[in-house]
């Protein structure tokens, strides 16, 4: 190991009732989370990280979250967030994650466990925490507090979807897993995968193929109150309204385009709304018109 053995062996005595000596104890390394996007579509902010490396000190460890008493195993006596310099996220972040030093007494009922994690047999690991925000990257919102209908996973305009979990305020263990959420989170020298039954794997696909067409709709309804915010207004007015829209989901949309639909017939009466809406939008760099409620279109456009 990289520390001096002699040094982590006071800090595990620190959890102990007695001191135990090296030939006493097994210690091995960990990387119990990341801020890279799980599989789950999540990952961890800096912040976030910093709160685990404080409260995981001390957790431990079990077998697939079963919060047993016999299923204890081990047990986090050190906890350091490291970066690593040659290796970034997907969002393009230093790839940071939570190393942890972990102990067990060595006895007989144990041993085959030890030759497992010597092996790499026994090495993916999942955490068990809990978070005070889940921030949506597309639109912002706390998905615990206003949920949103962007899907974690596709992409709105270029910007992919995920949640960044922050303001933990509880960890309860950390679990030998056969598939952990976060892809490098394992014994060193998750959030954790479970099984499903073919009733919810079922409900799961008809939830994708129904997500998937409410995104093809969004999408339609997108362009249709870009090509408003260019017929209507002044040029910067409506590159910036048109790209905010980008970050909008349904229900904003609906709303924008009501507001947009009510401009257009106090300013002209006899707008329709079909043919509105079969227009082509301009190009930017031509005599656009923005965003104007109330305002008449310009000549020409």
């Amino acid at each position: 190991m990289e520390q001096n053995q002699d040094v982590l062996l006071r800090q595990l005595n620190a959890f102990t009732r007695r001191n135990h000596t090296l030939d006493e104890v097994y210690l091995f390394d960990l990387i119990l989370c990341d801020n890279e996007i799980d599989r789950d579509g999540d990952c961890f902010s800096d912040a976030a990280l910093a709160e685990l490396q404080k409260r995981f000190v001390g957790v431990t460890g079990i077998f697939d979250h079963n919060p047993q008493s016999h299923n204890q195993t081990a047990r986090i006596f050190r906890t350091e967030v490291m970066t690593d310099p040659d290796r970034t996220t997907k969002t393009g972040l230093p790839y940071r994650f939570l190393k942890a030093n972990a102990y067990m007494v060595r006895t007989d009922s144990n041993a085959d466990l030890i030759r497992e994690i010597d092996a790499g047999i026994k090495k993916e690991v999942s955490i068990s925490c809990a978070v005070g925000r889940q921030i949506c990257s597309v639109c912002g919102a706390d998905r615990l507090k206003s949920p949103c209908t962007h899907i974690k996973g596709r992409r709105y305009g270029g910007t992919l979807c995920y949640t960044t979990l922050d303001d933990v305020n509880d960890v309860y263990e950390w679990s030998f897993v056969a598939v952990p959420a976060q892809r490098s989170a394992g014994v060193t020298k998750t959030l954790g995968g479970v099984h499903t039954d073919p009733e919810t794997e079922l409900l799961r696909n008809a939830y994708a193929e129904t997500a998937q067409m409410l995104d093809q709709l969004t999408d339609d309804l997108r362009k249709d109150v870009i090509r408003l915010c260019y017929r209507y207004g002044e040029n910067a007015c409506a590159k910036a309204l048109a790209d905010s829209t980008i970050h909008m989901d349904a229900a904003a949309l609906c709303r924008l385009k009501q507001s947009l639909m009510t401009g257009i017939r106090a300013a002209d009466p006899a707008a329709q709304k079909p043919q509105l809406l079969q227009e082509s939008a301009a190009s930017p760099a031509q005599s656009l018109t923005g965003y104007r409620i109330g305002g008449k279109p310009k000549e020409g456009v």
